[in-house]
């Protein structure tokens, strides 16, 4: 074994210390800050362009980080933000950006079946209403409280787990003359 120029101090594994094998870590009040990033960003309908964003710049999320250091007293006169600070702490490990990346798919996914159960429910809606009031409809536009969605979702991925379910069982018995 070579002998070190400059010895580490007692205790420590040259190993450890290597860059990428520790696991990042996120506080909670970054995971909080990601959190209502990412869920802005689904808010806002940004989710594609972000992602591709910010996979663009994800080389870059140091100097990214800098850059908000030089640009902080500037955004903190104008604007009052607690989690400024805290999400620029974030965004200086490239295994937070991609923690941020996930945060934000699963947002949009959620998102997407939220919409998908609305738009379900207005066809159902409308399904046999007269013409004047589709139109009506159109023009004013029709509220559903949240919840009454969510449990819609829900019920469809219920569904759509027993119609699997039911695929997997015949494909796994097989097609006779006697199933029903």
């Amino acid at each position: 074994m070579p002998e070190r120029m400059f010895p580490l101090p007692p205790g420590e594994d040259p190993e450890k210390n290597k860059k990428g094998s520790e696991k990042s870590t996120l506080t909670p009040e970054q995971d909080e800050v990601l959190e209502k990033v990412a869920k802005k960003v689904v808010e806002k309908r940004m989710t594609v362009p972000a992602l591709m964003f910010i996979e663009s710049v994800k080389p870059l999320n140091f100097i990214g980080s800098q850059v908000m250091v030089f640009f902080e007293p500037i955004v903190q006169t104008i604007f009052d933000f607690k989690g400024y600070t805290t999400f620029r702490e974030a965004i200086e490990d490239r295994e937070n950006v991609e923690i941020l990346m996930q945060k934000i798919e699963k947002y949009d996914a959620d998102s997407v079946k939220l919409e998908k159960a609305y738009k379900m429910m207005r066809r159902e809606h409308l399904k046999n209403k007269s013409f004047w009031y589709k139109v009506k409809i159109w023009f004013v536009g029709w509220r559903v409280p949240n919840e009454q969605v969510r449990d819609y979702a829900h019920k469809l991925a219920e569904e759509e787990r027993q119609k699997q379910e039911q695929a997997d069982r015949e494909k796994k018995i097989g097609k006779t003359g006697f199933d029903k």
